[in-house]
């Protein structure tokens, strides 16, 4: 357990942020970009240990798709935050090519950069084919994840095939997923584990006693070490908490429509935006959501602990104006870290 206990005498596990670099209606994309490297700098300054971006492909409002990119851009505006892919969706790459990229980064950044691997495509099967993947290439998952690691570590007498940069960088590899499929790979692998709680709850307490009652000790892990995604929207008041969330709100149900909106400015009655199906639906994947003031939070993120005894908790934050949700952070470090 990696929980520490803050000046209120408040356990909490550690705090990272997962950022798709949201395009907002009305904004370029080099806004979402540059607006996400600046959340970076500030959340290193308020205790957050890591900001991870995610690989999605073909969706108007996410702009993170190549992803060691926009690692490296994040990482080059700051000094001590860690870095990396949440994740990296492994069946799209040749694992000797995200060895270089990683690698690479490593280089540049060292004892910054974790690498997340995902199973998913990260996208529609139309778009799968423009990747020119073969959709069978997710049964090679365990295998792709273990060829990658051999990349990024040490070079072996007679090898004949080296990633550089990339070998004996030993960059931390983390198992992503939503469903026991991951859990077991990441057991297995004694790999640190990360749960999609934040769009896919529906799993997450069998996966993580999967996790936990199989995992094997490894080089880089020597202990079960869980990670759960979490929304969290705070605010000064629980009333302008509900109003800043209305724009994820409008994101999840034009997921549920298949319409591909930029992030949208909040609105008073989500229920005028919304059909009784798409907020059941929204709000199904939307399960682990916290919204609120201080005290809100600080119950919200207390009662999770206590379900699923997370090591880390990985934030998703989304709202439509960048300094209301850098404030919304720096309300979620006040309350938790103390």
């Amino acid at each position: 357990m990696s929980w520490e206990r803050n000046a209120e005498g408040f356990d909490v596990a550690e705090l990272s942020i997962l950022e798709l670099g949201r395009v907002r209606e009305g904004f370029t994309r080099a806004d979402a970009l540059n607006e996400a490297r600046r959340l970076a700098q500030h959340a290193e300054t308020w205790g957050y240990k890591r900001l991870w971006v995610a690989e999605h492909h073909n969706m108007r409002a996410v702009t993170t798709a190549a992803t060691s990119l926009v690692v490296s851009h994040i990482a080059a505006g700051t000094k001590t935050i860690r870095v990396g892919a949440g994740g990296i969706m492994l069946p799209n790459h040749a694992p000797y090519i995200i060895a270089e990229q990683f690698g690479t980064l490593e280089a540049l950044y060292p004892g910054r950069i974790d690498l997340g691997l995902g199973r998913a495509p990260g996208t529609d099967q139309m778009t799968l084919r423009a990747l020119r993947r073969d959709p069978t290439s997710a049964d090679r998952f365990p295998q792709d994840v273990l060829e990658l690691q051999a990349f990024l570590g040490p070079v072996e007498p007679g090898q004949k095939i080296e990633a550089v940069p990339g070998s004996n960088s030993n960059v931390p590899l983390w198992i992503l997923g939503s469903s026991l499929f991951g859990a077991q790979v990441a057991a297995a692998y004694g790999l640190p584990y990360g749960f999609a709680s934040h769009f896919a709850p529906q799993a997450l307490d069998d996966a993580l006693a999967t996790y936990r009652a199989n995992f094997q000790p490894s080089d880089q892990q020597k202990t079960p070490y869980a990670l759960i995604g979490v929304n969290i929207i705070a605010a000064e008041t629980n009333e302008e908490a509900k109003f800043l969330a209305t724009s994820q709100q409008m994101s999840f149900a034009n997921l549920v429509r298949g319409d591909r909106k930029l992030t949208q400015p909040p609105i008073d009655d989500i229920d005028t935006y919304w059909t009784p199906e798409e907020k059941l639906r929204a709000s199904h994947m939307l399960n682990f959501s916290i919204i609120g003031d201080r005290e809100t939070v600080k119950r919200g993120v207390d009662a999770l602990l206590a379900r699923t005894n997370a090591d880390e908790l990985m934030i998703v934050s989304d709202m439509y104006d960048p300094d209301k949700r850098l404030r919304s952070f720096e309300i979620i470090s006040e309350v938790l870290k103390g």
